[in-house]
Parts: structure tokens; sequence; C-alpha cells
């Protein structure tokens, strides 16, 4: 591995509960990650995305989030001022939520939504941050760039502005980036492109990619490295081509219920869990 530009050590993300007390929704996780990318894999309820939001300081309110240390460069991102935080976020660390629903101002034009990133984090003239915002969108296979521009959120489709979205957060140059499901609403063809996009950042720019998901397949075939969530822990870590050889329970149970085309089974394989893998 290269240089390490993240630091995870002993994280941990806790919420209140309604009888009190708190409840740990993430519980122990470390890993360092260097120029490389990094999956996230697991089940719905995990841990994998409160890890990444963590790490960008996007836990919702009431979440407790410590650590041991969360390093980022130089950078403490537990104790560092709110305000050299929030530079951060976008600039030098950016994250692709899943929902672009939720991401994207409804009262904004995309063109100027991707415009304010660079007018935030970089020092650009007026004809140099429009060209870039068109560069951006096409490089995430968007046809017509300066007239999806014009549009707002509304008026594109939910693939779309997962693309919009992904132009967003990658116009900017990051050094590192948390994508959680970047690639869920689009189809195939659009997929292979953005993960085109995502592979020559990471070999040319050097960035940090950490790729959240539940698809093993994709993560296995893309990845340089995994790490396999449950119940808020680091079950394995292994690295991306050495998936189909994971040792854990948890692991192998997932991928015996991927579907196999040259053998089908039926009914599909239920994962029998542990108690023990939670504790």
């Amino acid at each position: 591995m290269s240089e390490v530009l993240l630091t995870v050590d002993d994280l941990r993300v806790a919420y209140p509960r309604r009888e009190g007390g708190l409840q740990e929704v993430v519980r122990g996780v470390s890993f360092t990650l260097g120029r490389e990318r990094l999956g996230i894999v697991g089940e719905s309820g995990s841990g994998k995305s409160q890890t990444g939001r963590a790490i960008l300081g996007l836990t919702a309110p009431g979440g407790v989030v410590s650590a041991k240390a969360l390093q980022f460069g130089d950078v403490d991102l537990l104790r560092c001022p709110p305000r050299q935080r929030r530079a951060l976020r976008g600039g030098r660390i950016a994250m692709v939520l899943q929902d672009p629903k939720y991401s994207l101002s409804p009262v904004m034009r995309i063109g100027a939504q991707i415009e304010e990133t660079l007018r935030m984090h970089t020092r650009c003239t007026a004809a140099e941050r429009r060209a870039r915002m068109l560069q951006a969108l096409a490089d995430v296979g968007i046809d017509d760039p300066p007239r999806v521009a014009r549009l707002y959120p509304h008026e594109v489709s939910g693939g779309m502005g997962q693309r919009v979205m992904i132009a967003m957060m990658l116009v900017a140059g990051p050094e590192l980036l948390i994508a959680d499901e970047p690639t869920s609403a689009l189809d195939v063809t659009v997929q292979l492109q953005v993960l085109g996009v995502l592979d020559r950042l990471v070999r040319e720019r050097g960035m940090g990619l950490i790729f959240i998901s539940h698809d093993l397949r994709l993560v296995s075939s893309f990845c340089d490295r995994v790490l396999v969530m449950y119940a808020g822990r680091v079950v394995e870590t292994l690295a991306a081509s050495e998936l189909h050889n994971a040792q854990h329970p948890y692991t192998r149970g997932l991928l015996h219920c991927l579907p196999q085309l040259d053998a089908p089974r039926h009914p599909l394989p239920v994962l029998q869990r542990d108690e023990a893998w939670a504790r």
C-alpha cells in the first residue's frame, strides 16, 4: 500500500435510545487507507454508511463519535475546528451520498450547484468553472452537458441525478472520496463509465477511494482491498482478489447466497447467523 492518507483506529458511533443510554451502531472499526480503492461491504444496517459519515463529520444530530485516532494526513478530524472541517468537505474530502433527491438543492440549476463547489474550494475564473463543470458532467456519461446544466434536479431521472452528484463531488479533485452506493441507480453501461472515472482518478491523481456497497461481485472486481462489516464491526479484511477465499462464516455465507448462472438453486440459500458475530 502507498502512503497512508487516512487512519481510523477504534471508531465508534452511538445514538441515544428512547429508553435511555446509547446504542452503538459502529463498534471499534479500524483501518488505514492509502492511494487505493478500499471496499466496505455488508448488509443494510451493518454500519457501512455510518462509518463513512463519521469520517466526514456528517453524523446525524444526537450521534456521538469517538475514536483513538481519526487522522486525515496531518489533520486530526476529531479535534480540528469546525471551520477547518467544513473547508475539507467537498474540497480535499468528498462523499457521494446514496440518494441524490436529498443531496441536490431543488431551487438551483444543476450547473450552478457544481460550479458552487469550485467557487468554494478552488481559485478559478467564471469561464474555467463552467468548462470544468461541463467536463465533469461529460466524464460521468451525461450527453449534452450544456442542456443538463440548465435543468433543475426534479427535471432529471434518479439515475441522472446520481451521476450529477458524482460529478459534483469529483469536480474539485478531492484527495479522498467516500462513495456510498454510487452506482446503485445506474444501468450497467453507465455504471462501467462511472467506475472507469473513479479508477482513473485513483491511478492518475493518486486519490484514495472508500467504496461502500452491498454488491460483493462489484467490489471484488473493482476494489483493491475489502472490509466486511456485520453489526457495526469489521469481521474480516482481505484483498479483493481473495474474496472467494474468505474465512469468516459471515463472509462465506454472503458469497454462498449469490445466484450462480451455471448452477441454479431453488430456493436460494439463506444466511444462517451466529449471535457470536455481533459480540
